[in-house]
């Protein structure tokens, strides 16, 4: 919804929440929400925030459930037993505090020594509070850090004396950080630098607190909830995965077809030219998360590759996993680049400065995000405050994401001459491993179980905490299946949790991500499955499939495996068995694996 997205007006949303949840819930009728239970232990009140913290998520496809603490009661929820919290059954706990929850400043009488423990004193009061939080309820926890105070009593002396207030905040924020680096499941909401961005006079109102005990300004509750959101979402898999971008005064000033590239506006020659090699920058950075960068331009394929090799530019032709510079809508080349990178066309950001080209992609290209960055100088921002790219965990193989997808369009290319497909799978001479979970993964394999949707027989999320219980579980066998070839390493491209009950194995979740799809690896994940039954004494799989939205690919995987249909109801959830025959014969015929 155009009214959600960065920049919006945040008067607006709070004067038509109602009116805008019921528009989400009506344009949405029919399509498939993830449903999440978020708990709210609040240091002072948030029935505004949840108010709209709903609409954001409403907007990703999350329906949220709230548990809301009563006022100020975030220490006696989190820390003695809860009842209703328990319940409850929180998938998300969010912990609203802010620097009016300090409870102990230093005091100019005070000492080093004594600085430092009223530091220690007022951390472990926060930490001692995640150890239980995340103990009890095995979910992630979401934490505010700390805002500066809106005012200082010495001056800029505050940011270096041991006495400052605000040399205090900045401790006790570095101290929430290095917790976070070591829990895997604590996640910083930094309010520190959404009020700076806010502006902290406007963020704080002290009226604000006194009259009704909110810890920052009315008006600032849409950007505090949407940054907010940005975090949920990303836990959840709602993640962008690629951007789509134009040229011509998008990536550069001017139009290399008509001005040639040496005429192009980029580089340290002018305030303008400045902007767009900050901007081709930033994007450029992004591959280091992981993110696929595309090109969709109306030009001559000649014209963009000459304009991409720039002296000044900071983006290469090589740099794109695809690069289409032609004369056809830019709707349709989004939808091939959405089937070529065998994405959604809803993982996509398509950023162009055309207005014009932008609003027909909204309408004809459902679900991709579109925008409106406005003037150069403000791309930036826009595209950074709309959070499309939220990273809450990152894994190895980021990093190589983009390398990746030009190999796999390399091997495309490498199909295309063999008139018989198992010689083409013969010919990338794949090695693989299925091995149980293990530490150095288990990062990739949360990102795995909330971002596939296409092969997901039941399209169940995970954190990586749950993902780590599952695999020091003996009641679990857990599998992750890598994969090479001579075009390169796809990584941890396929997840299989089971549940063992009796001599039963059930299938909670197996995915495979899209890119490695008709290579096999299914099969060699099968002999795997069955291999591990054996050593446990199991003789039934038992698997399941759960139509969503997107997996419809997977419909009948199990009965292409050999598994036998047991069971199908009204909505179409069906539950399929395997008995495993000695001597089981193997699935996989192309694919070497090894240990």
């Amino acid at each position: 919804m155009r009214e959600l997205e960065y920049p919006f007006n945040s008067e607006a949303i709070l004067k038509k929440a109602k009116k805008i949840k019921r528009e989400l819930l009506d344009q949405s009728a029919g399509a498939s929400f993830l449903s999440k239970r978020i708990a709210v232990l609040g240091g002072s009140t948030t029935h505004d925030i949840v108010r709209v913290l709903e609409l954001f998520l409403l907007n990703e496809g999350i329906k949220a459930e709230f548990y809301q603490s009563e006022y100020g009661q975030y220490w006696q929820d989190a820390m003695f037993d809860n009842p209703e919290l328990g319940e409850f059954s929180p998938d998300v706990i969010f912990v609203h505090t802010s620097s009016r929850n300090i409870t102990a400043w230093p005091s100019m009488a005070d000492t080093a020594a004594e600085v430092e423990e009223l530091i220690r004193k007022q951390a472990a009061h926060f930490t001692v509070m995640w150890d239980r939080l995340r103990e009890v309820y095995h979910c992630p926890v979401i934490q505010n850090n700390f805002e500066y105070p809106f005012y200082r009593l010495m001056g800029n002396r505050e940011a270096s004396d041991i006495h400052g207030r605000n040399y205090y905040v900045n401790r006790m924020n570095l101290l929430f950080a290095q917790y976070a680096q070591e829990h895997q499941d604590l996640y910083i909401h930094d309010i520190n630098y959404i009020s700076a961005a806010y502006g902290l006079e406007k963020w704080s109102a002290p009226s604000y607190w006194h009259m009704y005990k909110y810890a920052l300004n009315m008006q600032a509750i849409p950007e505090y909830a949407y940054n907010l959101s940005h975090i949920i979402k990303s836990l959840f898999g709602k993640n962008k995965k690629a951007m789509v971008l134009d040229l011509d005064n998008t990536l550069w000033g001017g139009v290399v077809g008509d001005d040639g590239p040496e005429q192009l506006e980029i580089g340290p020659e002018t305030a303008m030219g400045q902007v767009y090699t900050e901007i081709q920058a930033y994007i450029r950075n992004h591959k280091e998360l992981g993110i696929l960068l595309t090109v969709n331009s109306k030009n001559e394929q000649e014209n963009a590759v000459a304009g991409l090799n720039h002296p000044d530019g900071m983006l290469r032709p090589d740099d794109f996993v695809l690069l289409k510079a032609n004369w056809e809508a830019k709707s349709k080349n989004l939808m091939e680049i959405a089937k070529e990178l065998e994405l959604l066309p809803e993982s996509l950001v398509f950023i162009d400065d055309n207005p014009a080209e932008r609003e027909i992609v909204r309408q004809q290209v459902k679900g991709t995000a579109v925008p409106e960055i406005g003037a150069p100088e403000r791309t930036i921002q826009v595209l950074d405050r709309n959070g499309y790219f939220e990273v809450t965990a990152l894994s190895e193989e980021d990093s190589s994401r983009n390398a990746m997808y030009q190999a796999n369009i390399a091997r495309k290319q490498q199909e295309l001459g063999f008139g018989d497909y198992r010689e083409y799978l013969l010919s990338l001479k794949m090695t693989g491993t299925a091995k149980a979970f293990e530490p150095i993964y288990m990062a990739r394999i949360a990102q795995l179980t909330n971002k596939s949707n296409q092969f997901n027989l039941t399209t169940k999320r995970f954190t990586q905490s749950e993902i780590e219980q599952f695999a020091a579980d003996r009641e679990y066998i857990t599998l992750c299946g890598r994969l090479a070839d001579r075009f390169g390493d796809n990584g941890v491209v396929s997840v299989v949790i089971g549940r063992i009950e009796a001599a039963v194995l059930h299938l909670d979740l197996w995915l495979m991500s899209c890119r490695v799809l008709k290579r096999d690896m299914e099969y060699a994940m099968m002999d795997r499955v069955a291999e591990e039954c054996r050593k446990r004494g199991i003789d039934v799989i038992r698997g399941y499939y759960y139509p969503t939205a997107k997996n419809a690919m997977v419909k009948e995987f199990y009965g292409n495996m050999g598994f036998t249909k047991i069971k199908e109801d009204a909505k179409g959830n069906t539950a399929w068995e395997f008995h495993i025959t000695e001597p089981y014969v193997n699935k996989n015929q192309v694919i070497k694996i090894v240990d």
